[in-house]
């Protein structure tokens, strides 16, 4: 297996254990016994946040990515 397929297999990985988390916590607070406003209030919240998230992680390898290759073109 190449270094991409195993970047490629890892962050599928991950992203099916975030959708995965993702889903949980919304099947977890829609059937919670709460009134429905405040169960819409905190599923935007989590949402919120897990774009902020999501945003800082894909900043942070796009970084990554971008040093990799300044790395490879400085070594070639």
């Amino acid at each position: 297996m190449s270094e991409s397929e195993d970047r490629n297999a890892m962050l599928y990985l991950l992203a099916g254990v975030g959708i995965g988390a993702l889903i949980g916590v919304a099947a977890g607070m829609l059937f919670a016994p709460k009134p429905g406003l405040e169960t819409r209030e905190e599923l935007s919240e989590k949402l919120k946040e897990l774009k902020e998230k999501t945003e800082q992680w894909v900043a942070e390898q796009k970084a990554k990515r971008q040093q990799a290759a300044k790395s490879e073109e400085a070594s070639a």
